[in-house]
């Protein structure tokens, strides 16, 4: 679909996308005061829409939010963007609304401003990809999907700079998550992933892995990994709702898994697939 053809849905109206106008005083584009999710959709139906809207609802409490719209409400949004059966993803936004001046306390009887596009999933590399760790210079709250993403890009740029896809984000020590994405790692033949926390994003596709993992008697656990665990790994994996689960075979320049996706990446790699297939015909 050609960008001047897309259709947004924007406070109570779906108009085209180069129609779609937010005030300058917006709270979201003055100060990032805003929160934002990404779900996945495959044969024209949101993969795990309770999960991403649960999370909305508690990005929208802790920046204290109220939330402009029940679940029956976006899925009904979503109805209408959703376009045909191919893979798609719901982009959505909402802000604190535009006030009348800039300030930095919350104004007081300010609708909220809210936006939703559907577009395009890009293909994923099956090959696996390049990534590198880097210090973390977030902000404390990266449970929350804030759309503050300065620091996230910055880092993610690095890794690009470098010829990588993804920054691998290290604090005191702790691997924690990727610039974009959750981490997980096999050591001895079980996955690990870091425990869910203020210093990660709850992820989606994270959780839906560790159920699969499961469901295939695949041993899991959630704890701290430093960082030459995270090097000395037999597989690192880092998950997301568009990128789903992509292999990282190479870190700071060094080959893992022998520089391919390795055996329990191709196992979950398969069952998430039969997973969204299911998702499509259900």
């Amino acid at each position: 679909m050609a960008s001047k053809d897309l259709l947004v849905y924007l406070n109570g109206e779906i108009l085209p996308i180069d129609e779609a106008k937010v005030p300058v005083m917006d709270r979201g584009f003055l100060f990032g005061d805003g929160v934002y999710e990404v779900i996945p959709v495959y044969g024209g139906k949101p993969l795990r829409l309770k999960e991403h809207l649960r999370r909305l609802d508690q990005s929208l409490a802790a920046i204290r939010i109220q939330s402009p719209l029940t679940h029956t409400e976006w899925a009904a949004i979503f109805d209408r963007l959703i376009s045909g059966a191919v893979d798609q993803q719901i982009y959505l936004q909402v802000t604190r609304g535009a006030a009348t001046k800039r300030d930095h306390a919350f104004p007081v009887g300010i609708p909220a401003t809210v936006f939703v596009m559907c577009t395009p999933i890009a293909p994923i590399p099956l090959n696996g990809i390049k990534a590198i760790t880097v210090d973390d210079i977030r902000w404390d709250r990266c449970n929350i999907k804030a759309i503050t993403l300065l620091a996230n890009i910055l880092l993610r740029q690095d890794a690009v700079d470098q010829g990588a896809a993804e920054a691998i984000l290290v604090r005191d020590g702790q691997v924690l998550e990727g610039a974009a994405s959750n981490i997980l790692i096999v050591s001895g033949g079980k996955i690990i992933t870091p425990p869910k926390s203020h210093t990660i994003l709850p992820g989606i596709t994270r959780d839906l892995v560790l159920e699969l993992a499961h469901s295939l008697n695949i041993p899991t656990e959630e704890r701290h990994l430093d960082v030459a665990e995270l090097k000395n790994a037999e597989e690192i994996w880092v998950t997301s709702s568009t990128r789903e689960i992509l292999a990282i075979v190479e870190l700071d320049g060094k080959p893992i898994s022998g520089g391919v996706p390795g055996k329990v990446w191709k196992t979950l790699q398969s069952a998430y697939q039969d997973y969204k297939q299911a998702a499509r015909f259900p």
